[in-house]
């Protein structure tokens, strides 16, 4: 087994708590869907949101899907001007048989 990590993005509809819950759980599952991966293989994640994106924290919707044992760290993306706005970000650290270009990011 070894150590990887996964990045993954999504552009969120509005800033809502059940948009950016939504559109996070629905990120996280594609990732670990796209790797094959269940929660034991999580080492830990963590989201960016853009300083659009304030009504909720994005690691909870993991929580609410199952990563209760996962260390998760929320953090504010740089604001680059005319960068897309609401838009939560990831980066998972598996442990995972795959190699790193096997990695569906």
């Amino acid at each position: 087994m070894g150590i990887r990590a996964i990045r993954g993005a999504t552009q969120v509809d509005a800033n809502d708590r059940a948009a950016i819950l939504d559109s996070t759980a629905e990120l996280v599952t594609a990732v670990m869907d796209r790797n094959k991966l269940t929660t034991d293989d999580v080492i830990s994640v963590i989201f960016s949101a853009t300083a659009d994106l304030d009504a909720e924290f994005p690691a909870l919707a993991a929580r609410l899907i199952g990563f209760q044992d996962v260390p998760m760290l929320c953090c504010a993306e740089v604001g680059v001007p005319g960068s897309m706005p609401r838009v939560v970000r990831l980066m998972m650290h598996v442990q995972t048989p795959a190699s790193r270009a096997g990695v569906q990011h």
